[in-house]
């Protein structure tokens, strides 16, 4: 049987795992105190083991204890420049550097010793690339009210071996992450390592760096890898670094497992359980610990799940393949080199935007509600506008005096308008003439909020209201979704507070499945719970419209502000659907994209909370997304679901 020489070294490697000698070291090699009782946990729990041959033999011992929790502020800091603090920790191949660089403090320009990945994590700095500097900035989430919506920004930057290289703080100072491959020596110098190896050098693995050295990204552009349910993965990879800026949900817990790759993990925040060989450790915000290969080690998380920056030596070619996988299924959607676009600028633009809602395309035109709202989510009629946008961004005012939200095309080419202060569902020209109220009263008492809306192909229409209204005594005794009738009886078809808020509904292209999103939930500013949580529900369409059996279709992410609370708010609200039923949800986390069966595709990262979307364009391969006072715009693989005349 002719076996290739590459499965000869794994098998021969696992055997000598088996009888105990570490892949990452020569036979000769001294071996670790842990190492007996690792063996016994991979026999006893008949843990999977992985090898690789690629690995050369440890010149350099980690600052860190083999599996041990340590607290990042026990690590001596030492200054590297004037106004420059650094702390660091390492492996055998890479050196993780958190440097404070206070205001207009200057790191001199450089020839970069070894390969970087430096992500700026607070204030603003210039870096050299090339011969310019290129300002790069983080930027903070906003809490999210009724005039302000701004999404992080964590920019980063790859730099090759022998790049130059130059750093200046801005006037605020800042805080950067550096990841070095291998470690820099005069870091190591400073940082007190003793015996510092000369010469460290970068072997040749076979993955290729996830982004183009010398380019600035955002990490929040970069897509969650799944690398198993409920925990998922925003993956930097160089030559020779690999971050993982993982995610991990509020219980979700990982099994023992091993890898022949070292890992250097930080906790960012929230906590977990760690365990390591046969024990258990506490580890929150600000703990390190160093998992040398291949130790036994796996974690449960708590209540308020926890982020953590894992940094492998070398990459992991396993979750490179996962990465991959999942940026396919993103591609088959939005194109791997679609950007997101500013269509509308509504702040400098006339007559003006201020809360974007319920976006459609309609003959050629976008028709959208500029909703007023203050701070405090206080809504002015008087001040809102439904608007009539042209495909060159040109807008104009068809409607004023009501707070509309959610539209949606009508077979005749009318509108269905939700008034959401007005209590009302109205039919509307889209010159902005009423034509009829569609629905108005539920059992002889007005609805609340109408909020969002779709027809189906029999004339009927669904809308959901949340209550989201200024009255403080409601006149329905909870948020519900209705449904109005081909003749224009309304039916009430989600009992009265089923869910926290709902708010986008989407009826799939058969008509056979309604899908409704909750936008709060778990939250105590908030007067109802439910479990409905951070779900898309599904619910199957009865004959006559009413809806049964319902399941959960989609989980949506949620930021890491809200899991802190142990919220389940995920601020879901429009959603639109294309022609594969694939549906596009717009949440704190940006635009969520899943498959017809409820399986995430990616985000569509936008500078301010997405509210709502549509597809248009005259090949409806545009996703137009609304947020606030901006409309944005990305090109799609996909055509969009055409609402209204056929």
């Amino acid at each position: 049987m002719n076996i290739p020489r590459k499965n000869i070294i794994a098998i021969a490697a696992a055997a000598l795992l088996t009888a105990g000698v570490l892949t990452t070291q020569p036979a000769c090699a001294k071996r670790p105190a842990w190492a007996a009782k690792n063996e016994k946990l991979i026999a006893e729990k008949k843990i999977a083991v992985r090898t690789r041959d690629d690995i050369p033999a440890a010149r350099l011992k980690s600052n860190l204890a083999d599996g041990v929790v340590t607290r990042f502020e026990s690590l001596p800091e030492f200054e590297l420049a004037p106004g420059i603090k650094a702390r660091a920790y390492w492996g055998k191949g890479n050196l993780v550097a958190l440097l404070s660089l206070a205001p207009g403090a200057a790191i001199p320009k450089e020839t970069l010793p070894a390969e970087r990945i430096m992500v700026v994590m607070e204030g603003e700095i210039e870096q050299l690339l090339g011969d310019k500097y290129a300002a790069m900035r983080a930027v903070p989430r906003d809490e999210p009210d009724g005039t302000h919506g701004r999404t992080p920004k964590n920019e980063f930057v790859l730099l090759e071996k022998g790049a130059a290289s130059g750093v200046k703080a801005g006037a605020n100072g800042a805080t950067i992450i550096e990841v070095y491959a291998p470690p820099r020596t005069d870091y190591l110098a400073k940082a007190g390592a003793p015996d510092v190896p000369a010469g460290l050098s970068l072997p040749a693995f076979p993955v290729a760096p996830t982004v183009a050295p010398g380019i600035i990204c955002d990490l929040n552009d970069v897509q969650f890898t799944e690398l198993q349910p409920g925990a998922n993965s925003r993956l930097i990879g160089g030559h020779g670094a690999q971050l993982s800026f993982l995610r991990m949900d509020p219980g979700m817990s990982f099994a023992e497992h091993l890898h022949p790759e070292e890992q250097l993990m930080c906790v960012l925040r929230g906590a977990m359980d760690e365990i390591i060989l046969d024990g258990t450790a506490a580890m929150k915000q600000g703990d390190l610990l160093y998992l040398p290969a291949p130790m036994v080690h796996g974690g449960k998380v708590g209540d308020r799940g926890c982020d953590v920056l894992d940094v492998f030596y070398p990459p992991r070619p396993d979750y490179m393949a996962k990465k991959a996988e999942r940026d396919a299924a993103l591609a088959a959607v939005i194109p791997a080199d679609a950007k997101v676009e500013l269509f509308v600028d509504g702040a400098v633009t006339k007559p003006g935007l201020i809360f974007c809602e319920g976006p459609k395309w309609l003959k050629g035109k976008l028709y959208l509600s500029s909703m007023c709202f203050d701070q405090k989510w206080n809504g002015s009629p008087a001040r809102s506008t439904t608007l009539e946008v042209d495909p060159d961004g040109a807008y104009r005012v068809i409607q004023k005096g009501m707070q509309t939200n959610g539209l949606m095309p009508l077979a005749d080419g009318n509108l269905a308008v939700c008034d959401m202060f007005g209590h009302r569902v109205i039919e509307m020209t889209t010159k902005g003439q009423i034509v009829r109220t569609l629905a108005s009263t539920f059992e002889g008492k007005p609805i609340d909020g109408p909020n969002d809306i779709v027809t189906d192909v029999k004339g009927g229409i669904y809308f959901t209201d949340p209550q989201f209204t200024p009255e403080k005594k409601k006149f329905q005794p909870g948020r519900s979704v209705f449904y109005i009738t081909p003749p224009g009886k309304l039916v009430r078809i989600i009992p009265p507070d089923d869910f926290a808020m709902p708010n986008g509904i989407l009826l799939t292209p058969d008509g056979r499945t309604l899908l409704v999103n909750n936008t709060y939930d778990n939250e105590a500013f908030w007067n109802v719970d439910s479990d409905k949580d951070n779900w898309v529900w599904a619910y199957d369409v009865n004959d006559d419209g009413t809806v049964k059996n319902p399941r959960k279709f989609a989980l949506l992410f949620l930021t890491p502000e809200v899991t802190e609370r142990k919220g389940r708010t995920s601020a879901a609200d429009g959603m639109t659907m294309d022609e594969g039923g694939g549906i596009y949800v717009t949440t704190y986390m940006g635009v969520q994209i899943f498959g017809p069966k409820g399986e995430f595709r990616g985000i569509v990262n936008t500078p301010t909370y997405p509210v709502s979307c549509c597809f248009g364009g005259d090949d409806m391969k545009t996703l137009f997304i609304v947020s606030y006072d901006k409309i944005y715009k990305i090109k799609t693989s996909v055509k969009g679901l055409k609402y209204g005349p056929k």
